[in-house]
């Protein structure tokens, strides 16, 4: 028997799951303890396939819009918040609502409500399109934020009123890249307004630089996540910073060993909506075809915990 080729995997940490994943999840599932299937969510309830796939099969419906849900039926809003329209729609029909909005995205949502009513127009970081975003222009009245998506943007933007300005961000950026637009804006309005803290989440944050510890260790990185996950996109993007190549993968079925070939020491990493159980899937899979060893990263311990909405607590 030929022998396999030794690999060893750097494995981040910390990766996958993070507060706000966990706690999105865990209203989906104890919403269908207490209601029965079938429970539907509005949108994706965190951007990863086996995760939906998951409560699908435990009797979660995911619809993408409100009108989608028939009466008399709980409804969940996804980890990634909604405007305030939605819960207004679902409040108008008489249907029972949870919110699995992430708390930290909760603050965002604030802070821009706050900022609007003292006058200053938000020059608001992040992509166009995402949930995150989209529920946050929904909080506060049309034409009150703009969406700076890149430093040209942020050297382009004319807002007509340049002394009262607020910036915020998209929970799940690049630390890197925000911190080089937040530069290019408190330049050019000095008086501009910032959070009160980070916008961009301790998870967000602590994988990213889980990435940047192990990256120039290693000749290749896969980072398991979806490519509708902002923060795993991210992840890839960091390590190929570092010099490092990356590619994104949903499940151990899609690698490509020709792809590894010639490599010795791999970064193995997880987006904050992927669990543990595929980074373990992946491990698994290149232990068929290599002599593994792992190596556990020496990152930040997590301990944050967000309460359930009230209601559920006892469930």
């Amino acid at each position: 028997m030929t022998a396999k080729p030794p690999l060893t995997l750097l494995i981040a940490a910390p990766r996958g799951f993070c507060a706000g994943v966990d706690r999105a999840i865990r209203i989906v599932e104890l919403a269908l303890e207490r209601y029965g299937a079938p429970v539907y969510v509005r949108h994706e309830i965190v951007h990863n396939k086996y995760v939906v796939d998951s409560l699908k099969a435990k009797g979660a419906v995911f619809v993408p819009e409100l009108d989608q849900v028939p009466d008399g039926v709980p409804v969940v809003f996804s980890a990634h918040g909604v405007p305030k329209a939605v819960p207004a729609r679902a409040e108008a029909r008489g249907l029972d609502y949870l919110d699995a909005t992430c708390p930290l995205v909760s603050k965002v949502h604030r802070q821009a409500e706050r900022l609007v009513e003292n006058d200053r127009h938000i020059l608001f970081i992040g992509h166009s399109g995402h949930p995150e975003v989209i529920g946050t222009f929904g909080q506060v009245p049309e034409g009150r934020m703009t969406l700076i998506e890149s430093v040209e943007d942020a050297h382009k933007v004319a807002p007509a009123e340049p002394g009262s300005l607020a910036y915020l961000t998209q929970t799940t950026l690049s630390v890197d890249d925000t911190a080089e637009i937040v530069a290019v804006l408190e330049h050019r309005f000095p008086g501009i307004r910032g959070p009160k803290g980070e916008d961009i989440c301790y998870a967000t944050s602590n994988r990213q630089a889980a990435v940047k510890d192990i990256a120039r260790a290693c000749e290749a990185m896969l980072v398991i996540g979806s490519p509708k996950s902002s923060n795993s996109v991210r992840l890839v993007e960091v390590a190929e910073r570092e010099g490092t190549r990356a590619r994104l993968i949903g499940r151990a079925e899609e690698i490509e060993l020709d792809w590894l070939e010639g490599v010795t020491t791999l970064g193995i990493t997880a987006g904050a909506s992927a669990p543990e159980t595929l980074v373990r899937e992946v491990v698994d899979f290149l232990a068929l075809h290599y002599d593994v060893t792992e190596v556990e990263g020496q990152g930040v311990t997590e301990r944050m915990v967000f309460k359930l909405p009230r209601g559920l607590e006892a469930a």
